[in-house]
């Protein structure tokens, strides 16, 4: 029989067993908690490769395409515009619109992560999807940005893309893809 430390001051009895022993974890029901607000950018190349970017906070090979927060008041055409220069560096004067999706695309987090990403708060994302075409260069990308969500980048077919997305988020980029199917390599 394994021995257990005695609990900490405030555990135990009547005091909140904040380590977790002799409890089961707190099952959190996603069906009370909100989508996060979000967009998505497909950034294409003249040809119609999508950029990918690899998570810098991914261990393992995690592709995707930027996406992000929509703040406050702001607009979902804005919010793209703000999360495409966050996380490449590339400018609305470097990019022109193309296409967007015409409804909103959700997903869900799985068990593991609920919880535990966004502080909690949200089940998954609520995303509008741009299509940007990027009239730049390749030096034109900056993922060396203040706040870095990627550690490389580069230019891949849609349907690679969708292979090398998280498996949670690979139904969001398949609409993503029929939605701008016209457009892409």
């Amino acid at each position: 029989m394994q021995r257990l430390p005695p609990p900490l001051v405030g555990e135990g009895r009547g005091g909140g067993d904040v380590s977790g022993w002799g409890t089961k974890p707190a099952m959190i029901d996603p069906e009370t908690l909100p989508y996060r607000p979000c967009v998505g950018i497909a950034l294409i190349d003249a040809r119609g490769m999508v950029f990918a970017g690899q998570r810098i906070d991914s261990p393992s090979p995690a592709w995707q395409m930027p996406q992000g927060g929509i703040d406050g008041d702001e607009k979902p055409r804005e919010a793209a515009l703000r999360e495409l220069w966050e996380e490449t560096g590339v400018t609305r004067d470097l990019v022109e619109p193309v296409a967007k999706t015409h409804g909103w695309v959700t997903y869900d987090l799985p068990p593991d992560l609920l919880g535990k990403v966004w502080g909690g708060k949200y089940r998954g994302q609520r995303q509008k999807w741009f299509l940007y075409r990027f009239l730049g260069r390749d030096s034109d990308i900056k993922i060396a940005t203040d706040h870095p969500e990627f550690s490389t980048w580069r230019w891949i077919l849609a349907d690679e893309m969708i292979d090398s997305i998280v498996p949670f988020k690979r139904a969001v980029y398949d609409q993503v893809v029929r939605s701008f199917r016209a457009y892409l390599a």
